[in-house]
């Protein structure tokens, strides 16, 4: 194999292997009525074509904000909002989305599929030119906390619509503008810290991730149990 290539197919199988493991897990929470694996293989590509559009976005965005904090603050909105688009415009339009649970796991889903390309894209440096230690370190960060990051805004945006599933367009379409803000300033926020904050306190960063997970695994129980008034029309 030539050594080109080698570095991009182990970039690659670190970055799709990883999330598709987290998708099984996340899968788990609607097994009782499972989607189609088209629709989430739809969504997870959904999510890896968005990182294509969104680099070019975030670079020419790059000359226009000078301050760190509010250039990362603007790509995470970006990246936030793109999400929240691929999943609107690949998979939560269909008529297979017919509970609130259902938009969580597909926007997690194209979470994944984002945090896989990106994490990929990430990882090609690395392999390229240093050791492999320095290659584990890194993949273990972005696996542990720019993946898990990602799961947690956009199951935040999930949630935000489940929860206005049985109410009128209009009202599920702010909640999901609700939804985008909470997770863009979550996502902000997490990239500030580890902007801010020296390596001894970046567990502390994931651990606050890890909680909001748990917590968003409490919530998605809650949204199991939604159903609509009998006076509700959708």
């Amino acid at each position: 194999m030539p050594d080109a290539v080698t570095p991009v197919l182990l970039a690659a199988a670190g970055g799709i292997f990883p999330a598709l493991a987290w998708l099984w897990f996340w899968r788990r929470e609607d097994a009782a009525h499972p989607e189609p694996r088209r629709l989430i293989a739809l969504a997870f590509i959904a999510g890896m074509i968005t990182v294509a559009a969104v680099i070019p976005i975030q670079k020419s965005l790059a000359a226009v904000f000078a301050a760190p904090a509010l250039l990362f603050a603007v790509w995470s909105a970006i990246e936030e909002l793109a999400k929240y688009l691929a999943a609107r415009f690949s998979v939560l339009w269909r008529r297979e989305v017919n509970e609130p649970i259902d938009v969580v796991i597909y926007m997690i889903t194209v979470a994944l599929g984002f945090a896989a390309l990106e994490n990929a894209l990430f990882l090609l440096s690395p392999l390229s030119g240093t050791t492999t230690l320095e290659t584990m370190l890194t993949g273990n960060l972005r696996f542990v906390g720019a993946t898990l990051l990602h799961v947690l805004s956009s199951a935040v945006v999930g949630i935000a619509i489940a929860f206005a599933f049985y109410k009128p367009k209009a009202m599920r379409a702010l909640y999901a503008l609700v939804g985008v803000i909470l997770a863009s300033l979550l996502h902000a926020g997490f990239n500030f810290l580890i902007l801010e904050q020296s390596e001894e306190y970046l567990l502390r960063t994931f651990a606050i991730v890890w909680f909001g997970l748990v917590f968003v695994l409490a919530v998605i129980e809650y949204v199991k149990r939604i159903r609509p008034s009998r006076y509700t029309k959708r």
